[in-house]
Order: structure tokens, then C-alpha cells, then sequence
């Protein structure tokens, strides 16, 4: 296990680079011992980001075994997710307002009610009682222009896993008549209809990923909160925009999110 100055000196890095704009880079001789190392790191680069104002949720990345593989780790990774950075649809956004933006196409899931960290282990089916609404949604990536042949899940941890914000789509609260596993989603990308998927192309379900999200929060203390949001993870293949591009992401039964891309 790393030490706590070695923890520390990381998370200073990553607040530095975030400030000064600096291209991503692996930890390389700065590299932390283990995943909880690198959660350790990302925890301490939040509260020096305290000047971003509160947090107001929680993404799952990593939720693919082919994203896992590449990055060597055999389960998924969770960040934080500020307030400020939650968008409504439709959204207009400037590529200069980021270091490198990515879309991601996912469904996202507001707590209705506190979670208790006491009340887990979560599963598919509890945790659903927690849940207040969902909607169709964007993450919007911040991969800091990197190079995606040199991932590892420890670097990217203690970069926060990229989280750049969310769009939110039409808020829905009666969701209980969706099948989270197969229900159909599609991208209309600059007019065309360009990839499709179902909601359970991510762990199987965001039921499931939200129960991960749940456990894995409650073990390092991190609260959830009625109101929060919590994104589960992407259906389809990230792209990164470019000026004057239009995305627009529908999970069918539940409706669309919208977002335009500027210099």
C-alpha cells in the first residue's frame, strides 16, 4: 500500500495539471500500489477541486470487459460527479470549455431517498427502492487529449475517471415498467441514426451498476444523498465531437437528450 504522502503528492499532481491544462499522462514512477490507493488519491483530489462547489452524484466507468482488460483491472471504477456539471437538455457545449470532451450515452438515476451505508450489501432489486426517477443521458468525457494506448485503472482513479459532467434528458419517474436489461436505445448523430443498443449493453443492467455504485460508496464513506444523480455506465461506443455536431440519445419508453457541440 502506498503511503499517505505518496497518496497525497498524486492528488496535487492531478490538481496542478487540471489547472495548468496539461495533456493526460499515466502515473508512470509516481504509479500508486492498488485500486484503493488510487480512490485514496481521487478523494484527496476532490476536496483540493472544493473551489467546484459540492458534489452532486456519481458515475461507473469502466463497465465493459474489453474496457476492463485494456485497463487491467476485472471490475468496474467509480467517480464524482459536481453539482455545477449537471446540464439539462438541450445543452449547448463549447469544446474549449474542455481538454479533451468525449460523449457518452447512458441512463442516468436520481436518489429519491437517502441510502443508508448500513442498509447494503446492495443488489439489483434493493436498491431499486432507492430510486426516485431516471433519464436519458450524456457524460460528458474529459479525457484530457489521452493516449488510449497507455491506460490503467489506477491512473485514470486518481484523474477522477475523466468525468467532465452530465446532460440530463426528460426526468421520468415511472420507470418501474422498463426492462433495465433489454429495453432498446439509439443515437441520431448529425441527423443520422447511427448506433444502437439496450439499456443492459452496461453490466447487464443500470440496476446492477447502480448497486455496485451503492456498495462501493458505502465501503469508503461516500454519501448518497436524495437528489443525488448517479450515471450507470455507456450503451454505445464513445465519440468525440467536433464543432457543429448535434447528438441526440434516446432510450426508448423514457425519451430523448439533446446536445450541440461549438468551438
Amino acid at each position: 500500500m502506498s503511503t499517505e504522502a505518496e497518496i497525497r503528492a498524486v492528488a496535487e499532481r492531478r490538481f496542478a495539471e487540471h489547472r495548468d491544462r496539461e495533456i493526460y499522462s499515466p502515473l508512470g514512477a509516481m504509479m500508486l500500489d492498488t485500486l484503493d490507493d488510487g480512490y485514496s488519491a481521487m478523494e484527496k483530489l476532490v476536496d483540493l477541486w472544493q473551489g467546484r462547489g459540492p458534489v452532486g452524484g456519481y458515475k461507473i466507468a469502466l463497465t465493459s470487459k474489453p474496457i476492463q482488460e485494456l485497463c487491467g483491472v476485472d471490475q468496474p471504477c467509480g467517480g464524482f460527479v459536481f453539482k455545477e456539471t449537471i446540464h439539462p437538455s438541450p445543452a449547448a457545449l463549447s469544446l474549449a470549455d474542455y481538454n479533451g470532451l468525449a460523449l457518452e450515452f447512458e441512463l442516468a438515476v436520481r436518489f429519491g431517498k437517502d441510502v443508508p451505508t448500513d442498509a447494503g450489501p446492495f443488489d439489483e432489486n434493493s436498491i431499486q427502492d432507492y430510486v426516485g426517477a431516471c433519464y436519458p443521458a450524456f457524460e460528458l468525457i474529459d479525457d484530457r487529449r489521452a493516449d488510449y494506448s497507455t491506460l490503467d485503472a489506477i491512473s485514470m482513479l486518481t484523474d477522477n475517471i475523466w468525468c467532465g459532467g452530465v446532460v440530463l434528458g426528460p426526468e421520468v419517474g415511472d420507470w418501474q415498467s422498463i426492462d433495465m436489461a433489454s429495453n432498446p436505445v439509439h443515437l441520431t448523430y448529425n441527423g443520422e441514426r447511427t448506433q444502437e443498443s439496450n439499456t443492459g449493453a452496461a453490466m447487464g443492467s443500470p440496476m446492477i451498476s447502480l448497486a455496485w455504485l451503492a456498495n462501493l460508496a458505502a465501503e469508503r464513506g461516500w454519501p448518497m444523498r436524495e437528489g443525488m444523480i448517479v450515471i450507470t455506465g455507456s450503451t454505445l461506443a464513445t465519440i468525440p465531437p467536433k464543432p457543429g455536431d448535434h447528438a441526440i440519445y434516446t432510450i426508448e419508453g423514457m425519451g430523448d437528450v439533446e446536445v450541440r457541440i461549438s468551438d
